[in-house]
């Protein structure tokens, strides 16, 4: 596997925020969103590892919660290998794809974080929509949003793709307890007047910031 780096930080996003966590990051990506923040994942070719040295490294920190992100993890074979490994050693599995590529054939013990490229992105012609099928009722759908269109465009996808209420229709993805989350682009969207749109539209999605970034800086890597 081409891995960028392996470290253990707090959980900065999605409903596990807050948690200590170890985080392998997978070098390569498919995408180049306008707001990328891990833009060296991306452009690194990254370390040759097997996944037994992965596992092992993983071991080392004593942490049970594991996130596999990147770059996009997808784009390597010996992700869904990795994957099923580490949770048949117990650990809780969270993987961050960008919803481009299928995550059908993923171990359904593990804990889904797909993105929803908005418009401002520039990648939503990239997503692979029936990924929405195979969502659990777990797993967690990610907007970063950039503006007030990328937010009108976010709720109406949530409404039409029908990702929470009592619809059973379109795509088989309604789920009464969906865990969505809406985060603001750092440097191009206030929190306080996304979360001011939030309130006002009394949308049932969850603010997501970056708390790792408030906790140790924009430009820091590992943590």
């Amino acid at each position: 596997m081409k891995v960028c780096e392996i470290f253990a930080s707090i959980q900065g996003e999605s409903t596990y925020a807050g948690l200590p966590c170890v985080f392998v990051r997978l070098s390569g990506c498919n995408l180049i969103c306008v707001y990328c923040d891990t833009a060296y994942a991306r452009d690194s070719e990254g370390k040759d590892m097997s996944i037994e040295e992965v596992i092992k490294s993983v071991h080392s920190f004593g942490i049970s919660l594991i996130e596999i992100t990147g770059g996009e993890p997808l784009m390597q074979k010996e992700t869904s290998v990795l994957v099923e490994r580490l949770l048949n050693s117990s650990f809780t599995v969270l993987i961050e794809t960008n919803g481009s590529i299928s995550i059908k054939d993923l171990d359904k013990r593990a804990i889904i974080i797909m993105d929803i490229k908005t418009p401002a992105s520039g990648m939503f012609k990239n997503m692979d929509l029936l990924n929405l099928k195979y969502l659990k009722d777990r797993d967690e759908v990610k907007f970063v949003i950039t503006d007030r269109n990328d937010y009108e465009w976010a709720k109406n996808f949530i409404k039409d793709y029908r990702l929470t209420g009592k619809s059973t229709k379109a795509f088989g993805a309604r789920s009464d307890n969906r865990r969505i989350l809406f985060s603001p682009a750092h440097g191009m969207l206030l929190p306080s007047d996304l979360a001011g749109w939030i309130i006002h539209d009394r949308l049932p999605v969850r603010l997501n910031l970056q708390l790792h970034k408030y906790i140790y800086g924009y430009d820091a890597r590992g943590v």
